[in-house]
């Protein structure tokens, strides 16, 4: 995929691997119950960015039991 990437081909990737998609992706589009929460461009991709979108969750200070 990486070599095709350089080639300029679009690729599309579905995956729920964060490691996976954090380490091949330009851009992720997230999806949280059927609906795009957000877009993220390769500077602004990270596990915790993609989490945020995905649970809809901001405070990363809540306790087990608050959500």
């Amino acid at each position: 995929m990486n070599d095709m990437a350089r080639q300029g081909v679009a690729i599309l990737m579905i995956s729920s691997e964060l490691p996976e998609v954090v380490g091949m992706s330009d851009r992720v589009y997230v999806m949280r119950e059927g609906v795009i929460a957000g877009e993220l461009q390769a500077g602004d991709i990270s596990q915790e960015s993609i989490m945020t979108l995905a649970t809809g969750v901001t405070d990363s200070h809540l306790k087990a039991g608050q959500l």
